[in-house]
């Protein structure tokens, strides 16, 4: 304790030695103290080392940093062109499987809604939802038993057959048919005389029929008709009811006259060309007047209220009868 006393107070403050525990005897050996000129030399071999060193890591982070800023060589145009094509193709085709299509219309038997030459775009997206064709909706179908047997067929050359594998063409292979729809299944359809059509018995008003035909047309060959449409079937008709072999004509054939749902490629939206007839085709509102057939089970039921009604009352007049005469007795 008196050593501990005696060093902490004797003399001025003077900075602790290095211990010898600190300083370890081969650097006291290669620096002997008190030799400036060998303190000297190793600065000067210190700094010129570090400035060695810091030209060398400055000369790499430059070339390091150049090589990170440098602007890649852009690809040569015609190297990117396949690929973009590829690109283009993939898509093209993507749209004409799932989404839309374009159709050509071949004939007038839906004048004047669409003539001749136009190409209309078919929704294809929603069937694959599990939607179906509606009354009054203009769709594209395919021949459920050959309507268009005999109809000449396209003889197209090899730019317009890949034009049109890949959807940017109508498809001239393909056996579609276009119409628009008036019953589902379910519906009765009914043509007497002239007209008006009838659905469910309620009368069509029909504005897009052709200027001049009758709704309805007075012919042996399948103009006067009433049909049921079966589920998961549809009865079509052209507007030009004069010019259009559609369900009335093809009642002998397999389907009797009726397309299966299935058939259906898809709902026509727009017509896209030419530019001039641009238009979309929109549900006429004749078929928004609630065509909907009643349900045999809905009938049956609105037919057994009053029975149920006339039963309760006179079994309730009953039970008031032998109330009294038990009140009397």
């Amino acid at each position: 304790m008196a050593v501990g006393a005696r060093s902490g107070h004797e003399g001025p403050e003077e900075r602790p030695e290095r211990s010898e525990e600190t300083v370890p005897p081969a650097a006291e050996d290669a620096v002997p103290p008190g030799d400036g000129s060998g303190d000297h030399d190793g600065g000067n071999g210190a700094g010129k080392d570090g400035g060695n060193d810091g030209r060398n890591d400055s000369g790499k982070e430059r070339d390091a940093g150049g090589d990170a800023k440098a602007p890649n060589k852009p690809r040569s145009f015609w190297k990117e062109l396949p690929l973009l094509i590829g690109i283009a193709l993939v898509l093209a085709l993507l749209i004409k499987s799932f989404l839309v299509q374009a159709f050509s219309i071949p004939s007038d038997s839906m004048q004047n809604t669409l003539q001749q030459g136009d190409r209309v775009l078919v929704d294809k997206l929603t069937p694959w939802f599990g939607s179906e064709p509606e009354r009054g909706e203009v769709v594209v179908f395919h021949d459920p038993d050959k309507w268009l047997a005999g109809e000449p067929t396209p003889n197209p050359n090899a730019i317009q057959t890949a034009l049109s594998w890949i959807g940017l063409m109508p498809s001239s292979e393909e056996k579609d048919l276009i119409k628009r729809v008036i019953g589902v299944g379910g519906d009765t359809v009914e043509c007497k005389g002239t007209g008006p059509l009838r659905v469910n018995g309620k009368a069509l008003n029909e504005p897009y029929v052709y200027p001049g035909n009758t709704p309805c047309t007075m012919d042996d060959g399948g103009g006067q008709f009433k049909v049921k449409v079966p589920e998961g079937k549809i009865w079509v008709m052209g507007d030009h009811r004069q010019n259009s072999l559609d369900s009335r004509y093809h009642q002998q054939d397999e389907h009797k006259g009726f397309v299966p749902v299935g058939n259906a490629v898809g709902r026509a939206i727009v017509v896209a060309w030419p530019p001039t007839r641009w238009s979309t085709l929109p549900v006429p509102d004749t078929f928004d007047q609630g065509l909907t057939a009643a349900a045999p089970s809905a009938l049956g039921f609105v037919g057994a209220v009053p029975l149920v009604l006339w039963r309760r009352r006179r079994l309730t007049v009953g039970n008031t009868r032998v109330s009294g005469s038990r009140t009397a007795g």
